[in-house]
């Protein structure tokens, strides 16, 4: 009997599972989509692109990331989802074939002062138990070298009852490594008491001038009713005893007004109240006391290494681990891979890749001992890659948001290289971007707009990115847009000198910059470009330095309230109705009774997850129906407040609306290229891009010589970059300097003077590798920067 033999040669039918081959999105809404259709192909890279405030972020964060999160969160049970952010579904009809989402935002790492690069990463965790197996002398477990572990010993009885009771002694000793004396921190803070108090006033004419102590107030009542001193004396006639008791005298009881009250010092108090914690969250005149009262110094005990004396004598060939900590990741990677020692082989393995990891996508100029909270938005991002780029999890959805932001375009092709392995393990890639350099490398291109705000919203064009190009959309026209260098810069009026400036990886780095013109620093990420503008530039007289860092805020603050507009609209509906200011504040009288102003209630379900819900009573207004029947122009309080930016400036700059002060504060939002925004949209929800330049446009009326920008193009559409260029180039010429970091040509293209840093990152950067005029930069082609700029233009 023969074999059979098979004759057809027809592929066999794909199996039904997988023809799940699309992301399909029907009827997104969320913010201002209309109505948005896409199918999205899995397993490739697919960039979203359009105009700042398209809705780029509303489709793919707020409504694919956001349900594919929610959608994992329901799985877990009961209990573990009480423990989770509430989210609510996206308003969107359709939502097929989503996978497990990892979002790997822009959002700043943690400001935890004990928080560092390495505990992030859990490089640090390797670290630890590699000196619990290999240190000598031998300490201990692997938290004997954890600055976050204080050592704990303690000794007593115990009743134990086990037919007789009896008594037994127990001791009990954890090791840890935290330093005693600066609790981990590596910095021990001191009060410079004279910020504390005006020696020529009396306490009931208000000489403390600490924050919050009012005379008359409480808090100084502590001080003038205690007994310990007279309260109409000016404190420099104190006698040595007084002094010591309004400043330093240890929580004593107290009789006040018949009440039983704690009196303490005003240094112990103050250090207290502000010295322990987070700088950051701090509301700004708050920050600004606390930077003029306290000093940090690195710790006298354990020399900012945040070790205990035990943790820093355990070595391995002669290191510690606080010296590992404070290499350069590039060198401790070295120092890893010459480490030969079988017995922790799986264990270097993997310290080994993931430092190697750090190095592969440009961080290799940090170290592990760096403060989370001082790294960049694009640093930290980058930092977050790393957790996932080791990850064997294959078919997920990675959604990035612009990881290009402070690359320079020697790094971007890094970029865009890890962005092609995530994909070609079979991961579905999303990115929301704007340089044409990653726009280049997609598989699928999703370009939204046409405009922003309610301009926006809509897909103007879906397929490959040759078809972007010949597409016409507002993108495909700017995609192969090129800079020129100008003809004529502008002569500096002056120069502002720097000498000998070591910030950081700085090497005595001595510069003139030009005043009165166009100067942009540039260099490869980590060259050093942040320690010589931010650290090196003599802060004070007349220098406004505007950053990307978060605006601090609850939910209730929105550009209205930040800028001061809210005031004068206020104002002016107050007078033209009749009525009382504090009507029109959602924070005051004018508020909801039901949500208490926020537009939202939030319910707590006990074990089960909360949920947030529109208020049935102002529908999302936040104000009382009362107060929305006054108008001004013909509209509501609630109306005004859901205008864009731009709309509002023609709506307060003429007619029965005309507002001088609101339409100047208004006028400039609209030039810093803000227009889209609505009046009372959450700051929680901007960009680090659009929050800098919410603080540009607030601190283009103060009176400053010199403006220094952090990336102003960060999240700006190719085409906005243009209106950017402009209003630089206003700023100069009413007189003011403007210092640019940045990594974008087009900036670089037109500045008057370039600064370029490097050669490279970290101990190999530091350096002034160039200084002068993009076309003498272009000309000599002598750095990276040069190379890149040259191709740039085309030179």
């Amino acid at each position: 009997m023969t074999k059979a033999t098979r004759t057809d040669t027809q592929a066999p039918a794909p199996h039904v599972a997988d023809s799940h081959d699309m992301i399909r999105v029907q009827g997104a809404r969320e913010n201002n989509l209309k109505d948005v259709d896409v199918e999205i192909p899995k397993r490739r890279l697919t960039v979203f692109t359009g105009v700042s405030g398209s809705g780029k972020s509303s489709l793919v964060f707020a409504t694919i990331a956001a349900e594919s999160q929610r959608m994992i969160n329901e799985t877990y049970s009961a209990f573990v989802q009480g423990f989770m952010p509430t989210m609510a579904r996206p308003d969107v009809d359709v939502l097929d074939g989503l996978t497990t989402a990892i979002i790997v935002d822009q959002e700043r790492l943690g400001a935890n002062p004990r928080s560092t690069v390495g505990t992030v990463t859990d490089a640090n965790a390797l670290l630890r138990i590699l000196f619990s197996r290999l240190g000598e002398p031998h300490l201990g477990s692997p938290q004997s070298f954890s600055f976050n572990v204080p050592s704990v010993r303690a000794a007593g009885s115990i009743t134990v009852e086990r037919g007789a009771k009896k008594a037994e002694k127990v001791a009990f000793t954890l090791t840890g490594g935290m330093c005693p004396n600066c609790d981990g921190r590596g910095t021990v803070s001191d009060i410079d008491v004279t910020q504390l108090y005006d020696e020529n006033k009396s306490l009931t004419e208000g000489a403390i001038t600490v924050p919050g102590f009012k005379a008359g107030g409480w808090s100084v009542r502590f001080y003038t009713e205690s007994g310990f001193f007279d309260p109409d004396k000016p404190i420099r006639e104190y006698t040595e005893q007084e002094l010591h008791d309004f400043l330093y005298r240890e929580p004593t009881k107290v009789k006040i007004s018949g009440t039983n009250m704690t009196y303490e010092g005003l240094a112990v108090q103050v250090r207290r109240s502000f010295l322990t914690k987070d700088r950051e969250a701090m509301q700004p005149h708050i920050r600004a006391f606390v930077d003029r009262a306290a000093t940090f110094t690195a710790c006298p005990e354990c020399d900012g290494t945040r070790l205990s004396a035990p943790a820093r004598a355990s070595k391995i060939k002669g290191a510690n681990i606080a010296d590992l900590c404070a290499m350069q990741i590039s060198d401790l990677a070295e120092w890893v891979r010459e480490l030969d020692e079988p017995s922790v082989g799986p264990l270097l393995t993997t310290l080994q890749h993931t430092l190697d990891k750090f190095v592969e996508i440009g961080l290799g100029y940090l170290s592990l001992d760096r403060p989370s909270g001082t790294l960049s938005g694009g640093e930290a991002q980058r930092v977050k890659m790393i957790r996932h780029l080791g990850s064997s999890l294959t078919d997920v959805t990675y959604v990035f948001d612009e990881p290009t932001v402070g690359l320079h375009p020697h790094d971007i092709q890094r970029m865009n290289n890890l962005l092609l392995q995530l994909r070609d393990k079979g991961n579905t890639v999303l990115v929301v971007e704007h340089k044409p350099e990653t726009i280049a490398i997609a598989d699928h291109v999703v370009d939204l707009g046409p405009g922003a705000g309610t301009h926006g919203g809509t897909v103007c064009f879906e397929g490959t990115v040759d078809g972007l190009r010949g597409s016409g959309t507002l993108t495909g026209r700017h995609l192969d847009d090129r800079a020129a260098l100008k003809d004529r810069v502008r002569e500096p009026t002056g120069k502002l000198e720097i000498r000998g400036a070591n910030v950081n990886n700085l090497r005595d780095v001595d510069v003139d910059i030009p005043l009165g013109v166009l100067v942009v620093v540039t260099g490869v990420a980590g060259s050093g470009k942040s320690s010589l503008v931010h650290g090196s530039i003599p802060a004070g007289a007349g220098v406004v330095s505007v950053d990307q860092t978060a605006i601090r805020g609850s939910r209730r603050s929105n550009p209205a309230t930040y800028t001061g507009l809210l005031d004068p609209i206020r104002k002016a509906f107050a007078k033209a109705n009749g009525v009382k200011p504090a009507l029109f504040s959602a924070n005051s009288e004018g508020a909801c009774p039901a949500c208490n102003g926020a537009g939202v209630i939030y319910t707590d379900l006990g074990m089960m997850e909360g949920v947030s819900t529109t208020c049935e009573e102002c529908e999302g207004r936040r104000f009382q129906a009362s107060v929305l029947e006054y108008r001004l122009g013909g509209r509501d309080i609630s109306e005004v407040l859901a205008m864009p930016v731009a709309d509002a400036e023609e709506f307060f700059g003429a007619g029965e609306a005309r507002i001088p002060a609101a339409h100047a504060i208004l006028g400039r939002l609209v030039d810093v290229g803000l227009g889209y925004l609505s009046l009372g949209q959450p700051l929680t929800t901007l960009s680090g891009g659009e929050r800098q330049r919410l603080k540009l446009a607030m601190h283009m009326g103060d009176e400053g010589g010199v403006y220094v920008l952090d990336e102003p193009t960060t999240g700006l559409h190719l085409a906005d970059v243009e209106q950017l260029l402009g209003l630089l180039d206003r700023l100069v010429d009413a007189g003011k300097s403007v210092i640019v970091i940045a990594h974008h040509q087009a900036v670089m293209a037109h500045a008057d003077w370039i600064i370029d840093l490097g050669p490279g990152a970290g101990h190999d950067g530091g350096r002034i590798v160039f200084q002068g005029t993009p076309a003498q930069l272009v000309a000599d082609r002598s750095t990276l920067t040069g190379e890149h700029l040259a191709a740039y233009v085309g030179a």
